[in-house]
């Protein structure tokens, strides 16, 4: 199998879009045998980062690949960067405003979810330029 790739806008503020591009990912997987655990696997951990780009950066781009043992996700946003990147990684630790925790996000999982369910993360980030977070989840 050559690799998939697959592109997405995330828009920003639009909580009813959100988690649209993990879906696609997902039936992608499912379609092309993936194993049940790897797909859930790539859906959380993606799908969390479509919500920290809809809370914090007001949305950005998905992009996604998909090899026959790994996929590999770019979350790019030109949002207001991440601080502390170690706090941030902190379970619990949120900086979302009393708006979006009202609507049941912003519980600061986010990070650490993606840390949790993929095999490799990494993260650039830029105080006033924006965040990419690179994952690759194994299968």
């Amino acid at each position: 199998m050559d690799c998939i790739r697959l592109e997405f806008e995330v828009d920003g503020e639009n909580f009813s879009s959100a988690g649209n591009a993990s879906e696609r990912v997902k039936r992608t997987l499912k379609q092309i045998g993936v194993p049940a655990a790897s797909v859930r696997r790539v859906a959380i951990a993606m799908y969390e980062g479509e919500i920290n780009m809809v809370i914090h950066a007001h949305g950005g781009r998905a992009e996604v690949e998909i090899w026959p043992d790994r996929a590999e996700i770019w979350l790019k946003d030109r949002g207001p960067g991440i601080e502390n990147i170690e706090l941030a990684m902190k379970e619990g630790y949120s900086t979302a405003s009393e708006n979006i925790r009202s609507l049941g996000f912003g519980a600061g999982m986010g990070l650490p979810n993606m840390k949790k369910y993929s095999d490799e993360m990494k993260i650039d980030s830029t105080v006033g330029v924006g965040t990419t977070v690179y994952l690759r989840v194994n299968f």
